[in-house]
């Protein structure tokens, strides 16, 4: 009777250990960060040639934040050069929207295409949008009621901010206003 193996390997799979290296390294961080500092988006980082793929990156921004090391980690460093990036990608739809244009006419041309000036304006829109989204701290729309100089938040209950509305409302009427 033959003998049966008492742990066959399944076929197909490789013992661990021996998948790809990494390909992490100090100095592709750095040129990641300093690309996503100036307005470049990650995946589009990613495409070019001798840098992974965004889901490694991912990883190892996840690895490095399992491993809760005290020095500046991966995650930490690309969300710092993300913000950085914003305000290239605001300086850049501001020179897009308002210099364009400009630097057109002073070239000679006596006529901005209009199509061409609605193209640019949208690009900036869609801009602004993206950074109102990813920081609406920073560039979202306003919100809050605030005081006269101090620009504190006032606090109103909405009780007393409904009878002040119709206090104002008899006031009005009585007065004739309405």
């Amino acid at each position: 009777m033959p003998k049966k193996a008492e742990n066959p390997k399944p076929v197909g799979l490789a013992p661990k250990g021996t998948g790809r290296p990494s390909k992490y390294t100090p100095e592709i961080a750095k040129k990641m960060c300093e690309m996503l500092a100036d307005g470049v988006p990650l995946r589009e980082i990613c495409r070019q040639e001798g840098f992974p793929a965004w889901v490694t990156v991912y990883e190892w921004m996840y690895r490095d934040d399992a491993a809760g090391e005290a020095k500046v980690g991966l995650s930490e460093a690309i969300a710092k050069a993300r913000e950085v990036g914003q305000d290239a990608m605001a300086e850049r739809a501001y020179l897009e929207m308002y210099q364009e244009p400009e630097r057109i006419m002073s070239e000679g041309g006596n006529k901005i295409d209009p199509g061409y000036v609605q193209l640019v304006k949208a690009r900036a829109e869609i801009t602004l949008k993206m950074l109102a989204k990813w920081n609406p701290k920073r560039y979202g729309d306003r919100v809050a009621l605030t005081g006269a100089e101090d620009g504190a938040p006032i606090k109103i209950e909405s009780r007393q901010l409904f009878d002040a509305v119709l206090t104002n409302l008899e006031t009005r009427r009585q007065l004739g206003e309405e």
